[in-house]
C-alpha cells in the first residue's frame, strides 16, 4: 500500500471511489457528475488528492482518498488546507490507510508552509473523531456559523 498524489491519469480510479464516499453520505449514485466534479477540481489545479493505493497484476486498486481546498488567513496572512473529503473503502479499513492519508495531508501542510488544516466530521463518526483527535486536532465550539443555501 501506498499513498501517492492524483492526476487527471487517475480520473476513471479516482471517480468510482468519490462516489462511493458520496453514497456513504446518503447521496445518489452519479458516477458521471463525481467524474465531471473531480475532472474540473484537477483541470483547474483547485484541490489536492491523494490517493491510497495497493497495485494488483494489471491496475491500481484505490484503498481510499483524500481531497484537500486551499483556503487563506488574512489575519496569519498564511495559506491554511481544508481538508474537506477523507474516506476509505469499507474493505480496507482498520488497516491504517486512514491515518496514512492524513500523514499525506501533513506533510502538504508543512511543504507549503501552511497554518494548519482544518476538517469537519459528523458528530456520531466517532471513529473518525478519534483518529483526528490522535493526530492533533482539536474540537472548536466557538465558532458555529454556517449559511446553506
Amino acid at each position: 500500500m501506498r499513498n501517492m498524489r492524483a492526476g487527471i491519469e487517475h480520473l476513471g480510479i479516482l471517480s468510482e471511489v468519490f462516489n462511493q464516499y458520496r453514497i456513504f453520505y446518503g447521496q445518489d449514485n452519479d458516477l458521471v457528475r463525481c467524474r465531471e466534479f473531480l475532472r474540473e477540481r484537477l483541470e483547474n489545479d483547485e484541490s489536492v488528492i491523494f490517493l491510497a493505493v495497493e497495485e494488483g497484476d494489471d491496475a491500481l486498486e484505490v484503498l481510499g482518498f483524500t481531497q484537500l481546498y486551499p483556503i487563506f488567513s488574512s489575519v496569519s496572512l498564511k495559506r491554511h488546507w481544508l481538508l474537506n473529503d477523507l474516506f476509505v473503502t469499507e474493505k480496507a479499513r482498520r488497516r491504517g490507510i486512514g491515518a496514512g492519508l492524513l500523514n499525506s495531508a501533513r506533510q502538504l501542510a508543512e511543504k507549503t508552509g501552511a497554518k494548519g488544516l482544518t476538517l469537519e466530521t459528523g458528530h456520531d463518526n466517532e471513529n473518525a473523531q478519534k483518529l483526528y483527535e490522535k493526530f492533533g486536532f482539536k474540537k472548536h465550539t466557538e465558532f458555529h456559523y454556517t449559511y446553506k443555501l
